[in-house]
Formats: C-alpha cells, sequence, structure tokens
C-alpha cells in the first residue's frame, strides 16, 4: 500500500475461494468498478459479478492479471485499475483499464492510477501501454475533433479522458465504435441476410455451431482462428503482434470460462472441400444478466474473403441466439471504424452506434 495525502492505493490479493476474507476486498473493488463504469454508460451491460471476476483471476496462464483500488483507508473506494500483462505473445506490451466515480475526480486520483500503471508495466519490461477513453457519442468533425492516422473515426479533444491521455503523451492509434441491436429480430429478416449470403457463398461453405465447448474435430482450427484474429483484423496503429492460440489454449480458456460462469454461443462456416474452418462468430452470455450480450470475435479469414461468410455466420449465430437464449433484448459489440466492411455486416442486420472509444498508446523510454 502506498500511502498519500488521505488516500492510498491497493493492490488486490486473489481469495483462493468466495469463502475467503480477501473475497470482501474483491468485492469492494468490483463495486467501483461497476459503479465507475455505470456512471459512464448509464447501463448496467458492462457489470461483472463477483463470481466472474475471481474466475477470470484465478487463470493466469497466458496474462498476468492485477487489480488495485484507490479511497480512504477504511473507506469506500473511489476508482479503480486493472492491469493485464500478456505472458506468451505480445510481451512488450501491458492494457489497463481504469476510472474514478465523478464525485472524486479533480483530486489526483486518476493522475496517481496511471502512475501506477506506468511503474507496473516498467518493472515488468513492457514498452507499449494501451488504454482506451469511452465517448457515448462520436464527435462531428471540427476544430476541436482528433481522428487517428487511419483518419476513421474521431475522439472530441475538449473530452475529460481525452484531455487526460494527450496531457500525458499518449498517441490516438485507433477509434472504435459500440453498436447496439435490439432483439429479436423479425425471423423473416434474418432468414433473408442468411439465405442471400448462402447463395454468394455456395456450396462450398457450410455453417457449424457450438457452445462454450469446442467438438475436439474443430480444435486445431478453431485455434488456427483465434491466431488469425491477431493478425486478420484493423489494428490502426496498435503495436499488436501475433498471439498465437492452440488446442491447450483453447482448452485452458474453456476451464477459465465455465468457472467464470460464461457461455459461448458460436458459429463457423466449414470450407466443405478443404475440411478446414474459413470464418467464424462469437457471442458472450454473461452471467449477470439475461437480457444482454456480447458480440465478441467475427473473422473471415483473408483467403475467403469475399464471399459474404461474414454475414452469412452473423445471421445463422442470431437465429440460434433466438432459439436458445429467447430472453436477450440487446446485443453489443465494438467495431474498428475503420473496419467497414464489418461495420456495413452490422448496420445490414439492424446494429445502431451507441457510443465508442479511443484506443491510446504510449511508448515507454
Amino acid at each position: 500500500m502506498d500511502v498519500m495525502t488521505s488516500w492510498s492505493i491497493t493492490e488486490i490479493p486473489v481469495p483462493a475461494t468466495l469463502d475467503d476474507p480477501g473475497a470482501e476486498v474483491l468485492r469492494a473493488y468490483l463495486d467501483v468498478r461497476n459503479a465507475v463504469i455505470e456512471e459512464s454508460w448509464g447501463v448496467d451491460d458492462f457489470h461483472r459479478s463477483l463470481p466472474d471476476e475471481l474466475g477470470g483471476l484465478h487463470d493466469q496462464t497466458y496474462v498476468r492479471k492485477l487489480r488495485f483500488m484507490v479511497g480512504p483507508e477504511g473507506g469506500d473506494p473511489w476508482g479503480y485499475l486493472a492491469m493485464n500483462l500478456p505472458l506468451q505473445d505480445n510481451t512488450h506490451q501491458a492494457t489497463f483499464d481504469m476510472g474514478v466515480l465523478r464525485a472524486h475526480q479533480g483530486q489526483g486520483v486518476g493522475s496517481a492510477l496511471h502512475d501506477r500503471a506506468l511503474q507496473v508495466a516498467r518493472e515488468a519490461g513492457r514498452t507499449t501501454v494501451i488504454a482506451s477513453s469511452d465517448q457515448q457519442v462520436e464527435p462531428p468533425e471540427g476544430p476541436t475533433t482528433l481522428s487517428p492516422s487511419t483518419g476513421s473515426g474521431r475522439v472530441d479533444t475538449e473530452d475529460r479522458g481525452v484531455r487526460f491521455a494527450l496531457k500525458r503523451g499518449w498517441e490516438l492509434a485507433q477509434v472504435e465504435r459500440y453498436s447496439v441491436l435490439d432483439v429479436p429480430i423479425d425471423p423473416a429478416v434474418l432468414a433473408a441476410h442468411r439465405a442471400a449470403a448462402q447463395e454468394r457463398a455456395g456450396d462450398d461453405y457450410r455453417m457449424v455451431s457450438w457452445g462454450t465447448h469446442c467438438p475436439d474435430e474443430w480444435l486445431d482450427e478453431y485455434a488456427k482462428l483465434n491466431t488469425r484474429m491477431s493478425t486478420d483484423v484493423p489494428l490502426g496503429d496498435l503495436d499488436f503482434k501475433e498471439d498465437v492460440w492452440d488446442p491447450a489454449r483453447i482448452r485452458t480458456t474453456e476451464a477459465q470460462f465455465a468457472e467464470r460462469g460464461w457461455e459461448l454461443v458460436v458459429t463457423a462456416a466449414e470450407h466443405v472441400p478443404t475440411r478446414t474452418l474459413a470464418a467464424y462468430t462469437v457471442l458472450l452470455v454473461f452471467p449477470h444478466t439475461d437480457r444482454y450480450v456480447a458480440q465478441e470475435d467475427t473473422l473471415v479469414i483473408r483467403e475467403h474473403r469475399g464471399r459474404r461468410l461474414g454475414m452469412l455466420v452473423k445471421a445463422a449465430n442470431l437465429e440460434l441466439l433466438a432459439r436458445e437464449r429467447p430472453t436477450v433484448r440487446r446485443v453489443g459489440t465494438w467495431n474498428a471504424e475503420e473496419n467497414s466492411f464489418m461495420l456495413d455486416i452490422n448496420i445490414a442486420l439492424g446494429f445502431r452506434p451507441a457510443g465508442g472509444s479511443g484506443e491510446w498508446q504510449l511508448r515507454l523510454t
């Protein structure tokens, strides 16, 4: 614990079980984390439950995960810091997420959390740090807007988080769009999208689906697709290298998801002549809500693009979601603003813009 004026930053120990005394410290961290994010977004879609957070922290096989909170000793915390340090690939990198309750902003709390994050990154030998600033609406082009080198997307330089990053020398490397789809969709509309996409793809492609546990027959191919997510998607100026997945990593991650209470709805496109997977999409179901799911990875590998496989796997997976999770009312997803192909698919399906983020990068010297 580092003592500052009237408050301090505390690193959160990882309890073995929910019954350990340390679980209450983790609960306090999670309470402030959820409160900060709900203040920003006005919904509880991005909340995490205690079992969820603890399950994620228990698995540190491929990523070292550190959590901190800040506040007065013996009082409720004011803010949080979550850091992830890759341990297999991209070991030059650290990513973090932080926030402070509005009532306690302007007192140097955010600066202290930021400094702690950079300290941890340097001590771990990291040379690149990545973080985000949220925005509820992308600003129209004007004298106070800033775009990354891709020219896609904007942030407002008068926004508090943007000012914070620019003042400390961060570079805007990418802008992402957050979109929300209200469900259920008219089944006839989904069926029409799927049929049109299947007609374009032809008989060489067929859909295969599974839940959280990938079938053994597709395990190697699924690992390859997860690896390609690190090389085949737009990254702007973000310094990401190839992130290699193998069957062991898939199974380790599935075990983590089971402990967290996460469930997946996965649809992939099999290239029938080669018995390989050409595309896939993943919906993530959280334990704290049955109304909201996250649209996670969607990828068509480069060799199979131009056949409407992105629309095909997404439409098929949304049909599967409607059958298996009829209580879901919202699907949220993030896409790089320069990823026009995926954004066009989302818009055609009915996704609407609902905010976004600036993706910031800092080189440590």
